[in-house]
């Protein structure tokens, strides 16, 4: 008796077309089956199936010993017998048949008639029901739904990173109506559609099919995708996660038993998976703290760039307390009567008013300071204030980028000003980056600010070495009070 060949190390991987290798383009007079068969197998084309691990058994040959099974046919017709056989291979194995099917079929231009919108479907063998897929539109945002399992996640991530513009479908479970003697009979789907990625409205794009008697696995995924990134994956994680068996009967490199490592083999793996757990977690717990210094900087960025009102004093007064200022919010306490704030700094108390422009900045607003200081001994007498700030949002309309750096341009009214006047953009300009000093000084009046650059640009070389890292940041509280 001759021995039987060594393993491979490749694993037999069913694909239910002919080998594109061996199917030349028909003659354009063919008969349109032959042309779309041609068509069918050439979407395999350039894929490295060794160097992934895989060895292809296309249309005519032997599936009882593949692995998985790649677009098979349920059909009566080229590819049912086949994929009966790969069925029944697993099932004699005891292992579970792992199959992957695209939906739809990006060659296609989007089309929609009188009986409803483009639909494509994915039908099982033995199963009732089908999957249903409905092509979105260019331009769709897709999403991975959380709390993957690695294997999905894998997925998922491969499939964004490479097929990230689509075309995408979104899918849902169909049932299927039949005429019977007694009327119409519903046959609901008989599995769990469980969704990897999904559209804005949560409907699956790249999902994962579980039939009911849990001999199998579908995953269902856009038409269009990149192959050599599906390939490895089944060959990488797939299979190592539902068909292990396969991987070792090939001694495929990508197979893991524990039991068959050397202490070296044990140790790097063992400390690889500790890696990637620790990679995992601290970069969940950095999405946390990022989201949240997100939420609390959005208030204060949106009312400083964009605010009107008490949205934009409200942005002012917590920026002022972040740089060291004692406030108080002279609107609650006086209502209209007085400026909107009041900032004191040791012994230095100074009404701030508080101004929005969707163009150029009125001077007279510079008025209304004056007024409310020349009516603030009425009443606070027990506590002098003898200078005032401006603070403008102006251009607010056009993106800050766009915004003149000072409030005012015209030199000879500038030259007037007894009090300062700073920009919005600028004093976001400070908050953003830290630079409470500068805020103060603009506050103070220290310095003249009243032609400040603009703040979106703003950097002083002298604060450069006490601004923290990213990291030391994001480290911190995300409240931007603390100073």
């Amino acid at each position: 008796m001759a021995p039987s060949a060594a393993p491979s190390g490749l694993v037999a991987v069913h694909v239910a077309v002919r080998n594109p290798a061996e199917f030349p383009e028909p003659h354009p007079d063919a008969h349109e089956t032959l042309r779309d068969q041609w068509v069918a197998a050439h979407k395999y084309d350039g894929i490295t199936w060794e160097r992934a691990g895989a060895d292809p058994r296309w249309l005519g040959t032997d599936t009882s010993t593949c692995a998985a099974a790649i677009n098979p046919s349920i059909f009566g017709g080229r590819g049912a017998d086949e994929f009966r056989r790969f069925l029944d291979g697993a099932a004699s194995r005891g292992e579970t048949a792992l199959i992957i099917a695209t939906i739809g079929d990006a060659d296609s231009e989007p089309r929609n008639s009188v009986f409803g919108a483009d639909v494509a479907h994915v039908y099982f063998c033995g199963f009732d029901g089908s999957i249903a897929g409905k092509r979105l539109g260019s331009g769709s945002e897709i999403a991975l739904v959380p709390g993957l399992d690695a294997v999905d996640k894998d997925l998922a991530l491969r499939i964004r990173n490479s097929s990230g513009e689509g075309p995408w479908w979104a899918m849902a479970p169909r049932s299927l109506a039949a005429e019977g003697l007694s009327g119409t009979i519903v046959y609901e789907p008989e599995g769990e559609l469980v969704p990897i990625m999904v559209d804005t409205l949560g409907d699956p794009v790249v999902a994962r099919w579980m039939p009911s008697d849990g001999k199998q696995i579908w995953y269902i995924l856009p038409d269009g995708i990149n192959w050599n990134t599906v390939v490895g994956w089944l060959v990488e994680r797939a299979l190592p996660a539902h068909v292990p068996g396969a991987l070792r009967r090939v001694r495929s490199p990508h197979s893991l038993d524990p039991d068959l490592e050397t202490t070296a083999e044990s140790s790097a793996r063992l400390a690889l998976e500790e890696l990637e757990h620790h990679y995992a977690s601290e970069k969940a717990r950095l999405h946390v703290e990022q989201k949240r210094a997100k939420e609390a900087a959005e208030p204060i960025r949106s009312g400083l760039l964009f605010g009107t009102g008490s949205e934009l004093v409200d942005a002012v007064a917590a920026v002022l307390r972040a740089a060291g200022f004692d406030v108080t919010d002279l609107d609650k306490e006086l209502g209209t009567k007085s400026a909107d704030l009041l900032a004191i700094w040791g012994e230095d108390a100074r009404l701030v008013e508080v101004k929005s422009e969707g163009g150029q900045a009125k001077e007279a607003l510079v008025a209304d300071l004056e007024r409310h200081l020349s009516t603030w001994p009425q009443l606070r007498p027990h506590q002098p204030v003898t200078r005032g700030t401006l603070v403008v949002n102006h251009q607010r309309k056009l993106d800050p980028a766009q915004r003149t750096p000072a409030v005012y341009g015209r030199r000879e009214f500038v030259a007037t000003l007894q009090h300062p006047v700073i920009s919005a953009t600028a004093l976001f300009g400070w908050w953003r980056t830290e630079d409470w000093e500068a805020v103060r000084a603009a506050v103070l009046g220290q310095q003249n600010h009243s032609t400040e650059p603009n703040g979106l640009a703003l950097t002083k070389p002298e604060n450069a070495a006490r601004r923290r890292s990213p990291w030391s940041r994001l480290r911190r509280s995300a409240d931007p009070t603390d100073t």
